[in-house]
């Protein structure tokens, strides 16, 4: 007596032996999985390119104030220009990822046919 088991699913799970697509509906899967796969990808690309930004940051604010302490300027002209520094580091790499994600959105929509 041989002892097989079904497999349990979760109930919301489709079993395999109850989807049979054709060629049409295959198709349609996976351009859905496909654009799922491309949207998280994009989203976690910006997210990336956000701490890219950061670290970036942080390198040169730490950058300046090391070298104006060894250059000799009095700290609180230190501190305040590696803050200047960063800051605008920060700004221009903040506006530089939006311009790009704006261009490529707009890439995008002429690529499918539709601009507005």
């Amino acid at each position: 007596m041989t002892n097989r088991r079904t497999p349990t699913t979760h109930p919301d799970q489709l079993q395999f032996d109850q989807l049979h697509p054709d060629g049409a509906e295959e198709e349609r899967i996976e351009r859905l999985v496909s654009e799922r796969v491309a949207q998280r990808f994009e989203a976690e690309a910006f997210h990336w390119r956000l701490r890219l930004v950061a670290i970036e940051t942080c390198m040169l604010g730490v950058l300046m104030l090391a070298a104006g302490f060894l250059l000799g300027h009095p700290a609180m002209m230190v501190v305040r220009a590696s803050l200047i520094v960063a800051g605008s580091c920060f700004a221009t790499g903040v506006l530089l990822l939006s311009l790009s994600a704006a261009a490529g959105r707009l890439l995008s929509r002429l690529a499918k046919g539709r601009v507005i």
